[in-house]
């Protein structure tokens, strides 16, 4: 199985109530809804990523068309849920600039986009009016711009995506945008097709923005880019690579639940472009006793087939930044053992990180975390 994450290459958020602010570098992305001197106000944001990444990805890695793609942003701080709540996802239609503001810096930083400019303040204005083919915006009468995004209504492709956030539920944003993906990536191969790779615009729903009520403000912030956590927004691709093809290999599947299990080839330090393949040692820990001239744990045994799972933990933090997944983590097997392989570039650079696996034998499942542990180094 394969999951493969890419980082975008600039971020943004904009606000009505600073029409001209840039906020390129801030460490936080929001769409928020609060009220300010007796007038609602608003923030929506901005996030984009590679293309030319974003094609490698299609093109060299999903070869056999069954793939997922997933924005996935982390929450700093969520609030004022008292009802449940929608995010809107669009892609945008105008090629903005990122800038280097952060929010209220002093002087205010007008060099990249912001609610009116699409980049440095005095460049172009988003548009309010003679909307190119699909695109769509929306703000209120005296705060116009605001961000220009294409929409499903008139488009045979479904590019409008949500999710809904409740005061219990994750706060975290996990939705899936394969189809603006697809069309990013039709048009790279032809411009007649699809639409320009311009990122995603995340807003709430135009029934909660400029809303006069102190009851209507609803916090929505996440990390960006420029966060110095490990909780950088993310397109996660997904795609099933598993196969258990153990040729004339004479090993057998582990049978008992009770194992030793180990990354025989694990090297420790990994540049964060590497793809290891990180091949599985695994071994009963109370072997049946039997007649041999071999010890009885030099034999390697195989993860038992589709019933075998990875997930990759944050070593300080504990939070799995890849979790046990029943279609896109099965460890697969081939004539020399058990492995699975692990893309770097979606794990944070200068960090620890353990491996665990999940297993089930007899009816019996568990997880082992023998302490498997490596780290990313920038390279």
């Amino acid at each position: 199985m394969a999951i493969y994450k890419i980082f975008p290459t600039q971020d943004a958020t904009l606000y009505s109530e600073y029409p001209n602010m840039n906020t390129g570098l801030d460490e936080i992305i929001e769409a928020s809804t609060y009220v300010k001197n007796s007038k609602g106000q608003v923030s929506r944001y901005l996030v984009k990523f590679s293309t030319s990444e974003i094609s490698n990805i299609i093109s060299t890695k999903t070869s056999n068309g069954e793939w997922t793609a997933n924005l996935r942003n982390f929450k700093a701080v969520v609030t004022g849920l008292n009802l449940d709540t929608q995010l809107l996802f669009y892609p945008v239609s105008g090629n903005w600039g990122m800038g280097t503001g952060r929010y209220l810096d002093s002087p205010l930083v007008t060099n990249g986009t912001s609610w009116n400019w699409l980049d440095y303040s005095g460049s172009a204005l988003w548009s309010t009016d003679n909307f190119p083919a699909y695109v769509t915006a929306s703000w209120s009468n005296d705060i116009e711009g605001g961000g220009n995004w294409y929409t499903g209504s008139n488009l045979s492709l479904n590019v409008t995506q949500s999710q809904t956030f409740t005061y219990a539920n994750n706060k975290d944003i996990n939705v899936d945008v394969k189809s603006t993906v697809e069309t990013w990536y039709s048009y790279s191969l032809n411009a007649a097709d699809g639409f320009e790779n311009n990122g995603f615009i995340v807003k709430q729903t135009d029934d909660k923005e400029f809303v006069n009520n102190l009851n209507n403000q609803k916090t929505f912030r996440f990390f960006s880019i420029d966060t110095h956590t490990i909780y950088p927004p993310q397109l996660e691709f997904k795609w099933n690579d598993y196969i258990f093809n153990t040729g004339s290999s004479t090993n057998t599947v582990l049978p008992q639940i009770e194992s030793f299990i180990s990354i025989y080839n694990n090297a420790g330090t990994y540049y964060s472009q590497s793809i290891p393949r990180l091949r599985f040692a695994a071994m009963p820990k109370y072997p049946d006793r039997v007649f041999q001239t071999a010890s009885l744990y030099s034999t390697n045994y195989y993860l038992p087939e589709s019933q075998s799972l990875y997930a990759v933990k944050d070593t300080e933090t504990n939070e799995f930044v890849i979790d046990f997944d029943n279609e896109y983590t099965r460890i697969s097997s081939d004539a020399t053992s058990s492995y699975f392989d692990l893309y770097m570039n979606g794990l944070e650079p200068e960090r620890y990180y353990t491996v665990l696996v999940q297993t089930s034998i007899g009816g019996t499942t568990k997880v082992f975390d023998e302490g498997i542990m490596f780290k990313v180094v920038n390279g």
